[in-house]
């Protein structure tokens, strides 16, 4: 198998690693530390992710107050990113579980000599973990968000990966899971393959303008390979 690509730079959440379980957990803590009812749902959680931790544990709040986002109190949101971020740093890992046929992929990719980047709006400490955990060896580069960047849809995250892997733009390819992924790969330059096993539904990724989509890792090998 030939591709032309040099670099597929992966989204982390719901497309190589399947981590909604602990998100749910974590978010939960956050609620029951705060009073709020733990409920939530996996399914209602993975609606809260792609935007990163603050904006994920504003919905949850919100949903726990039957508020607009918008109306979350800002000091009630600080406490409770200070519970999740806690609590998920100590427990990040520990439920998650690599989809199906990703490590096979890398492993074929890197035998290629094609180079890999992660780059998530999970805080970068996480990534790093889940990366050492999950995927040993198996990433040119991992990023996660930081202070010294703008995080997705910005393209700051995934242009600085490209400059640490010496490429540029026109030699890789994006591969998300949500809007965000979308409109990060767009603002990068980057053509985007979305999959539909993550946190988004196939019509979600459609009306967020998804113009590839793969349903499971062999249709995405040979959309990545069948690049020539």
């Amino acid at each position: 198998m030939t591709t032309n690509y040099k670099a597929v730079i992966f989204d982390m959440d719901g497309t190589i690693l399947d981590t909604v379980e602990e998100l749910t957990d974590a978010l939960n803590h956050t609620r029951a530390q705060l009073g709020f009812p733990a409920d939530l749902t996996p399914q209602k959680t993975m609606s809260f992710f792609s935007n990163g931790a603050k904006y994920a544990v504003s919905c949850a709040l919100a949903d726990a107050q039957g508020l607009p986002v918008s109306e979350v109190s800002e000091d009630l949101l600080e406490k409770a990113l200070t519970f999740f971020k806690q609590y998920y740093g100590e427990h990040s890992g520990f439920r998650s579980r690599v989809y199906p046929g990703i490590t096979e992929l890398l492993q074929k990719l890197a035998g290629a000599g094609i180079k890999t980047a992660v780059v998530s709006n999970k805080p970068d400490p996480t990534v790093q973990k889940l990366c050492r955990v999950y995927f040993p060896d198996l990433f040119t580069f991992a990023l996660g968000e930081t202070a010294r960047m703008r995080r997705k849809p910005w393209p700051d995250m995934v242009l600085y990966a490209l400059e640490q892997m010496g490429l540029s733009a026109d030699e890789a390819v994006y591969v998300g899971d949500s809007e965000v992924d979308i409109k990060t790969a767009a603002g990068a330059g980057l053509p985007c393959i979305c999959v539909e096993w993550g946190f988004r539904t196939k019509e979600q990724l459609m009306d967020s303008g998804a113009e590839t989509i793969v349903s499971n890792t062999d249709a995405l090998t040979k959309e990545i390979f069948g690049h020539c």
